[in-house]
């Protein structure tokens, strides 16, 4: 049976974005059914401004479909993606998450498999806590946490085992290490959750 699988971002410049696109990949070329959905944008239009690569971003991912409550009732594995934001996720994606305790409280959310994934400018900038505030989101949700950990040899090279993250220094975009990690990851959490939903079936 196939997984559905939502992969949710929020991106600025368009790092977390590329991560999201690979994991949606991986995803797919596990055979599920795969929803790639961008959190709105609710930064002030002259924060935007005030950044080039920002403001490209916006218009060039104008076109992705913007997340709904929907997106996670239908999804049996949602993997986020975020920019690191002081070592924790963007205050974009954390509105959307705080608008999911109606979902939580009826129960909703729980048995769902989760992941997240982030870039962040710097090496030691908080790309690992950043995911492991997520969990904890997953945790209160009752999700089954799925990590890439070390089940790829891509991952000896990122070294990440806890999500995919890209340091994006100035504004970079991932390479292809880093593309691999996610599909890798996008990869794993839809066969996990296929067989979830299989046994549940």
């Amino acid at each position: 049976m196939s997984a559905h699988v939502a992969v949710i971002y929020y991106s600025s410049t368009g790092a977390v974005h590329a991560l999201a696109q690979a994991v949606a990949d991986g995803a797919w070329k596990a055979a599920a059914a795969v929803r790639l959905r961008r959190i709105a944008e609710t930064a002030p239009a002259e924060a935007i401004a005030s950044n080039p690569a920002w403001q490209e971003h916006v218009a060039r991912a104008a076109d992705v479909p913007e997340a709904t409550l929907d997106d996670l009732e239908w999804a049996d594995a949602i993997v986020f993606g975020t920019p690191v934001r002081y070592g924790t996720p963007a205050a974009q994606l954390k509105q959307f998450i705080d608008g999911t305790g109606a979902m939580w409280r009826q129960g909703r959310l729980a048995g769902k498999v989760c992941g997240a994934f982030t870039a962040g400018s710097t090496a030691h900038g908080g790309q690992e806590s950043t995911i492991l505030a997520l969990t904890n989101v997953f945790h209160h949700w009752g999700g089954i946490i799925v990590p890439p950990g070390y089940t790829d040899p891509v991952q000896f090279r990122l070294g990440n085992p806890y999500g995919t993250s890209f340091v994006a220094g100035m504004g970079g975009l991932p390479g292809e290490v880093e593309l691999a990690a996610a599909r890798h990851q996008g990869r794993r959490i839809a066969e996990v959750a296929s067989r979830l939903a299989a046994s549940a079936a």
